[in-house]
């Protein structure tokens, strides 16, 4: 029997076609403005200590040098090509829900200009092309090579699969092609893998549109061989000269760092970089679900559990610090210096995907849904323009400014990075969000996402979701089965209902089963009309012990979303306020705010002082009464600099 596949989905949603819309009609003109040079813009340095390294993108100038179209040098980091990449792959998945003939011209001419550039062999870098050919493969570690074709296989496939244009698929598989002969076990390949893994993500997809064998045993073979020198880099980098490195300060970092100091299969946990870590995690928990392959998948367990439960933000943020960008040990998880970057949680809902591909577990979708409402997208501002690097639980812009070991936690988002991975990564999530609503299983329809659409199925079932979320509580299905027999129906129950519900199934009370967190259904009708109710009540989060920077402290969350305090709600210094434990939290929505969110207005007590002097003899705390007010964290800073903080100070009395 032929599985059930998903065919289509319209997303309908209010919020998330906002966000959609915005893309189309200004990330991507804006973006491609940037990658061209055309923008007046501000670049930051890279959040981490990085200085600039262009006062531009360069992006696209760097294509047009290496095809003899322009004259002049490289400029930017070794992956500078990737930008373009992610912003291809974005423009290719807004084509489904919004045709645009004059980005399309755009997009086909950027297509040509790759084309252009990609040599005999299929190999295709600027940097290495033009300022360095003879090192091409010759310094792994921090090269990029593999990561940078990676992320155009990825997105030569969604414009292929988006437009047909078979160029783009032919320069793809040519990449893929250029890495096979030259890696691999046999006499006069190489035997390692690239510093950034992500090109296992992007030939697990290839496999999966071509069927072509050797793409899923080359993936294969890089995360099976991934770590099995540990002193691979060491030695390349040797032989390549140790005081030539690409990226400076990269040599430095130990094999652990890259995920390569063993056999990924065989580790407990996955240290280093997060967001190498977190791409890792995604190739081989995809490939676990193309070969069914149970020890890759025990080993995927192993780092999902250790991330979700002792290393993860509440905001679904990965990554503590900004040292390497990178995961220091369990329940670390500072508040001010977090680096959380932006790319890490977008690399975190592709994971979660390939988990929920491999078993039913309502606990991947959770973490999509957490990320996709709070962590990926606090990276955007509301006008599409703006972007953090770096997410952030607690900031104050006086000391940002001021003080070194905090400067890269920003105020305010940059209208542009020197290392830009971030903001086209974002825009190709949520040009693909639709992506992550339903799950199909052999002879199941998941609903795993709360996101008002329209979809169809290969088997004639056609699935219309209507609901407010994340602002209302009501969720309505309508199931059309066209079938002579019942459709199953999976309906995830968020953990932040406490698995708590209210559904009704054509008019009648039902309380269905619940399995591996998601409620069964089998309905026999030709149309069936559903409402299930989550509880959207507040509720105060605390971390567990072991997290001694949230001792004390709580999280406020509606629903999916974490909320914060911002300065410029709440005039005092954040610190001071005390949320009262026994206190009222109402919710309010202001259509009015910030493109309309629902906020919470808390009783609290502010602390005032009993004298100027610094410090004091112990006295009980003097306060006065009022209202706390919080916002969704995704929305915080686009309106006045100010403080900004997730987690509140408690009080049981005021």
């Amino acid at each position: 029997m032929e599985k059930m596949t998903l065919s289509s989905v319209e997303v309908t949603s209010e919020f998330w076609q906002g966000y959609r819309d915005l893309i189309v009609q200004s990330v991507l003109p804006y973006q491609w403005s940037v990658m061209n040079d055309q923008a007046e813009i501000v670049i930051e340095g890279e959040p981490g200590g990085k200085p600039i390294t262009s006062k531009n993108s360069h992006v696209v100038a760097n294509l047009r040098i290496a095809q003899g179209l322009e004259e002049g040098r490289f400029s930017g980091y070794p992956f500078q090509d990737s930008d373009a990449y992610k912003w291809l792959e974005a423009a290719a998945y807004s084509f489904a829900y919004h045709p645009d003939d004059n980005l399309r011209k755009i997009t086909d001419r950027l297509i040509d200009l790759i084309a252009g550039v990609q040599e005999d062999d299929g190999y295709l870098v600027t940097y290495f092309q033009i300022e360095c050919p003879e090192r091409k493969f010759k310094r792994l570690q921090q090269s990029h090579e593999h990561y940078t074709m990676g992320h155009y296989i990825e997105a030569g496939i969604a414009y292929y699969q988006a437009t047909g244009n078979s160029k783009a698929l032919t320069i793809a598989t040519r990449m893929a092609d250029c890495i096979d002969e030259n890696f691999g076990l046999e006499a006069g390949k190489i035997d390692g893998a690239d510093g950034h893994p992500e090109i296992e993500i992007a030939l697990a997809k290839l496999y999966e549109l071509t069927n072509e064998q050797k793409y899923l045993d080359l993936v294969r073979y890089f995360i099976n061989r991934r770590g099995a020198d540990p002193d691979f880099y060491a030695k390349q980098n040797l032989a390549d000269g140790l005081q030539n490195d690409i990226i400076a300060g990269m040599g430095d970092f130990p094999p652990s760092y890259y995920q390569a100091d063993g056999l990924p299969v065989n580790q407990e946990v996955l240290e280093g970089h997060a967001v190498r870590v977190v791409y890792l995690c995604a190739g081989m928990a995809h490939v676990a679900r193309l070969t069914e392959d149970r020890e890759l998948l025990s080993a995927c367990d192993r780092f999902w559990t250790t991330i979700v439960t002792k290393r993860m933000y509440i905001t679904g943020g990965v990554g503590s610090t900004n040292l390497g960008e990178a995961f220091t040990t369990d329940y670390d998880l500072p508040n001010d210096t977090v680096y959380a970057e932006t790319c890490a949680s977008v690399g975190m809902v592709f994971f979660a995907k390939q988990m929920l591909g491999n078993r039913v577990d309502s606990r991947y979708g959770d973490v999509i849904e957490k990320e996709l409402f709070n962590g990926a997208l606090s990276g955007m501002s509301l006008d599409g323009k703006h972007f953090f690097y770096v997410n952030p639980l607690e900031v104050d812009p006086e000391i940002t400014k001021k003080n070194p070991s905090r400067k890269h936690a920003l105020s305010r988002r940059a209208e542009w990075f020197g290392c830009a991975c971030c903001p086209s990564n974002l825009a190709r999530l949520i040009t693909s969000v639709e992506s992550y609503i339903y799950e199909v299983t052999k002879d199941t329809i998941l609903i795993d996402q709360f996101i008002a659409n329209k979809a169809e199925f290969s088997n004639g079932v056609a699935i219309e979701q209507v609901n407010h979320f994340p602002w209302g509580q009501a969720i309505q299905v309508t199931v059309v089965n066209p079938l002579e027999k019942p459709v199953k129906l999976g309906i995830r129950i968020p953990d932040w209902t406490n698995k708590g519900y209210k559904l009704t199934v054509n008019g009648k009370d039902v309380v269905g089963s619940v399995e591996n967190g998601y409620l069964m259904l089998l309905l026999g009708e030709k149309e069936t009309q559903l409402v299930i109710e989550f509880d959207l009540s507040v509720k105060l989060i605390q971390a567990n012990h072991s997290v001694r920077y949230d001792i004390g402290k709580v999280a406020v969350q509606r629903g999916p979303l974490v909320y914060c305090t911002e300065q410029v709600d709440n005039p005092d210094s954040l610190w001071k306020y005390r949320l009262l434990l026994e206190g009222e939290q109402k919710s309010v929505h202001r259509p009015d705010l910030l493109g309309g969110v629902t906020v919470i207005e808390a009783e609290a007590a502010l602390l005032v002082d009993h004298s100027e002097a610094l410090y004091t003899e112990y006295q009980a705390p003097m306060t006065e009464k009022v209202t706390l007010n919080l916002i969704p964290y995704y929305a915080w800073a686009n309106r006045a600099e100010g403080q900004m903080s997730v987690w509140q100070h408690v009080a049981i009395k005021g």
